[in-house]
């Protein structure tokens, strides 16, 4: 009994604790989908550890419209974060891959910061019918410093983002993964 405890335990050890108890909500503009995970935090553990020792690092977000377990509409996108040791604030930029000027911000509390990448994340819907069943998926995993591209890199490509969220994380790689539904896009639709 005793070795099925500690078996549990250390099995579970790696499950991220933002993992346990969240909840995501969806709101539908019309044309997009975007969701908030108020307790949803990312910037924790490892992470936190990497960011007080100066490093930069980097979360890819994805965010997935399905049916009956076919993916219909997908968003991917990247953020880099880094911590202000004596402000204790954290700043992020999203990566762009067309090369246009990339969004950001800082002198955000941590809360904020991870927020603002969800409102900068949203699936355009065009295509699907506002009464059909779907399920919404947040995914989200911190990127594995030895998979880093080289120094001098233009940044990610859409095709990189796509091979990363098709294979398995690794398994001490922090990762996320909410979900709602089913539900219709109109039952969700912003007022």
């Amino acid at each position: 009994m005793r070795r099925a405890l500690y078996a549990i335990v250390a099995g579970s050890a790696f499950i991220p604790y933002a993992l346990i108890g969240q909840e995501m909500k969806s709101v539908w503009n019309g044309t997009h989908l975007r969701v908030s995970a108020p307790a949803l935090q990312i910037v924790a553990g490892r992470a936190m550890d990497r960011l007080r020792d100066g490093n930069t690092v980097v979360f890819d977000f994805a965010l997935t419209v399905s049916a009956a377990g076919v993916p219909l509409k997908r968003s991917l996108e990247r953020f880099v974060f880094s911590y202000d040791l004596w402000e204790e604030r954290f700043s992020v930029a999203r990566l762009e891959r067309d090369r246009s000027p990339r969004k950001q911000s800082s002198q955000l509390p941590r809360a904020a910061a991870e927020a603002w990448c969800l409102d900068h994340l949203a699936v355009a819907t065009e295509g699907i019918a506002p009464d059909r069943n779907v399920t919404v998926q947040l995914e989200v995993r911190a990127e594995d410093p030895r998979e880093r591209p080289e120094p001098g890199d233009a940044g990610i490509s859409l095709t990189a983002l796509v091979e990363i969220f098709s294979r398995q994380p690794r398994p001490q790689q922090a990762r996320w993964n909410l979900r709602q539904g089913p539900l219709r896009l109109n039952d969700i639709r912003e007022q």
